[in-house]
């Protein structure tokens, strides 16, 4: 994220995202969709209204208030899934207002990469923002262009279209087309960007908040990486696995964790026997060196 979450803003932005990564592993990509064009219209909501962003973060309001006010707003505008989202969040303690800004547009980045996920394309998303990162870094007047907000949003989008696309019919940046062939290895970039790249990077074009696009594209290209990460599990073993034994324990995390589940496997003598599995952020440690570590730290010096 841009900024860094203080200690109840972490914590309830850690919630709201297991709900929504709940909902991902549970919804089509078509829903999935949806979903993240209706938080980013609440995102631009607030951004737009600070005295509605102050009001639905206010901690000296009762939690029914707020999540009242955002239920009288917004309903009957966007779906059910983000007005339950947005209600949620309301309804949790910020440090800052500005956090649940922050927060929104991490469901919605999240939601949008759900997409990916559905679809199989979430590696490719990773590399397209990567690359186009790279070219706003050696591109500096491309990136001033699409960061100006003295220009209005909707032409900086049209601006970024016409990049991605190869219509930059006015000459404004002359031959960056032709660099983000290159950088893509592709004779048509535009017609192979991923709809969700073309989505993420139009939404943080629009965003009112000044923040550097090129460091934008790199934080983007993260966040991608590290969702793809909910999919693979780290194993590491003592000995080699026979292909049966990894398809058991893939179906096995494939159903404790309710989503498809790959396997990276790691060779490593010092375990002495067992696994050990680390899927995103969790570690399982079933490993004899873990064990024994364990005894050794509750027996009695």
């Amino acid at each position: 994220m841009a900024s860094v979450l203080q200690s109840a803003s972490r914590e309830s932005l850690s919630a709201a995202t297991a709900r929504l990564d709940s909902h991902v592993d549970a919804t089509g990509a078509s829903d999935l969709s949806r979903l993240a064009e209706d938080l980013f219209a609440v995102l631009g909501l607030l951004e737009r209204e600070h005295a509605l962003r102050r009001a639905l973060a206010d901690p000296a309001t009762p939690a029914a208030s707020r999540t009242g006010l955002a239920d009288r707003l917004l309903s009957g505008k966007v779906g059910r899934p983000a007005l339950d989202l947005v209600s949620d969040l309301v309804s949790s303690r910020w440090s800052r207002n500005s956090d649940l800004l922050e927060a929104v547009e991490s469901l919605a980045r999240n939601a949008a990469f759900g997409v990916a996920e559905k679809d199989g394309s979430l590696d490719r998303v990773e590399d397209e923002l990567f690359r186009f990162g790279r070219i706003l870094d050696r591109e500096p007047e491309l990136a001033r262009l699409l960061s100006d907000s003295a220009v209005p949003a909707d032409k900086r989008v049209e601006l970024l279209r016409e990049v991605l696309t190869d219509q930059n019919r006015d000459g404004i940046v002359e031959g960056l087309v032709d660099r983000l062939r290159s950088a893509v290895g592709d004779e048509d970039p535009g017609s192979k960007v991923s709809p969700v790249t073309k989505t993420l990077l139009e939404q943080a074009v629009r965003s009112q908040r000044s923040r550097n696009l090129d460091v934008v594209a790199e934080e983007l290209s993260e966040l991608a990486a590290g969702r793809r990460d909910r999919y693979v599990a780290h194993v590491r073993t003592p000995v080699r696995m026979t292909g049966e034994q990894e398809q058991r324990l893939t179906d096995s995390l494939s159903r404790l964790y309710g989503r498809p589940i790959s396997l990276q496997v790691e060779l490593d003598p010092d375990l002495l026997g067992g696994l050990v599995v680390r899927v995103g952020g969790e570690l399982i440690d079933g490993s004899v060196a873990g064990r024994v570590a364990t005894a050794r730290r509750t027996l009695p010096s």
